[in-house]
């Protein structure tokens, strides 16, 4: 038996047992042609990050159109080091210990704590209850002197308006990170989000758009802070750096092979994350394409449904934003507020997987007080209104047949019979 129906038997062995639900919030993105990839660089014995990892960088680099890309273990990783690499002693241009970082206040844990974890003080923005995305009228309140930084979540797959966020940034002097982990592919008038920013972040964890099981890339746009980067992603090393034969004459004493110049992490992937995930990325294209189908085929399906009664609001793009979408979000009918739970978890044992959008308002988070953050959650009524009314569920990578999305319909309308 070959190794591809050897490794197709395995997955529908796996297909079995891996979710209870009808539609669960992961559908895997993998197909077997992915995973061979993975295998062949298991098999050559050369498994840690080498050429392969070089190459998903190259082809990464050229389809976004970035100016550097530096693959790392996870998307989280990427947060953190394009945090550090900002205050990072070795850049001209850095910054210091207290100085201010906006976040929106719909976010994810990774995309605050290197903030804290670097010694800055975030400050929380409001977000748009139409697209879910940072508010530009609450950003430019937020501005202040020691503003320095904003971290820009691209919230599962569309994003704010980039060109007046831009001006906004670009008028008060403010480093811009795009935390474009939910949101690849996606794209702002035909240009890629992710490269607006100095620096820009993606993930390719499990449930995401495309995967290499764990893994994340990260972005920038000079060689500068790739270097540094670069550095930081392996332990602090002065190996593979652009200017490493200039650094080695510098410190000859020192074994070359050896030389360690700055602190450092190692959040290096594996040849056989960046092998699944080249792979996967070559049909990033497709993916975006059969969600996008999947999302209008249910949406049409419930609207035109005698059943229907405006039970939810589903999030729109604006028409500038081309959208990559994550799953299929929605804010519940403010009159079944009190009955959510009930019909969250109705949904849910019915077969169709459902969660908050990202992790709500983060400032309701217990970690927050631990932290002491000044800010309060009641002082965000946008992000409050989607902790309390947002859900998204999942969106499959297969196109949905006519008795699926009827499946599918089914169990949203016998979740609001309560």
């Amino acid at each position: 038996m070959s190794l591809s129906s050897e490794l197709n038997k395995a997955l529908k062995i796996k297909e079995t047992k891996r979710s209870k639900h009808l539609f669960p919030l992961k559908d895997s993105t993998f197909r077997s042609k992915d995973l061979i990839q993975g295998i062949k660089v298991i098999l050559s014995k050369d498994v840690t990050m080498s050429k392969i990892t070089k190459k998903f960088e190259k082809t990464f680099t050229k389809k976004i159109k970035s100016k550097y890309s530096l693959m790392v273990n996870s998307g989280s990783s990427a947060n953190l080091l394009a945090i550090q690499c900002l205050t990072n002693p070795y850049r001209k241009n850095r910054l210091k210990k207290g100085d201010k970082v906006l976040i929106p206040s719909i976010c994810w844990s990774t995309s605050l704590w290197p903030i804290i974890q670097s010694g800055l003080k975030p400050v929380f923005v409001d977000v748009d209850k139409k697209n879910l995305n940072i508010n530009l009228d609450d950003l430019k309140k937020k501005i202040s002197k020691k503003t320095k930084a904003l971290m820009l979540v691209h919230v599962l797959g569309v994003s704010t308006d980039m060109e007046k966020l831009t001006k906004i940034l670009s008028k008060n002097k403010i480093f811009l990170i795009e935390d474009t982990c939910e949101s690849i592919g996606a794209k702002f008038k035909n240009k890629f989000l992710g490269t607006y920013g100095d620096f820009s972040t993606f993930s390719f964890y499990f449930s995401h758009q495309i995967s290499s099981v764990e893994g994340g890339m990260i972005c920038c746009k000079n060689r500068e802070d790739e270097n540094i980067i670069k550095s930081l992603r392996s332990h602090g090393w002065a190996k593979g750096l652009s200017n490493q034969k200039k650094i080695e004459n510098k410190f000859k004493k020192i074994n070359k092979k050896f030389l360690f110049i700055n602190s450092g992490f190692n959040f290096r992937p594996t040849d056989i994350q960046a092998a699944i995930g080249l792979s996967q990325f070559n049909s990033l294209d497709y993916f975006i394409k059969i969600k996008k189908i999947n999302r209008k085929k249910i949406i049409n399906r419930l609207v035109l449904d005698q059943r229907w009664n405006n039970q939810v609001n589903f999030i729109e793009n604006d028409s500038k934003v081309k959208p990559s979408w994550f799953g299929l979000t929605m804010l519940l009918n403010k009159k079944y507020k009190n009955k959510k739970n009930k019909i969250f978890d109705k949904m849910d044992k019915l077969g169709l997987e459902n969660r908050p959008i990202i992790s709500g308002n983060f400032l309701k988070q217990p970690a927050v007080k631990k932290y002491n953050l000044l800010q309060r959650s009641k002082d965000f009524p946008n992000a409050n209104y989607i902790h309390e009314h947002g859900l998204f569920v999942g969106l499959k990578n297969q196109v949905l047949k006519k008795t699926e999305v009827d499946k599918f319909a089914n169990i949203f309308f016998n979740s609001f019979n309560i």
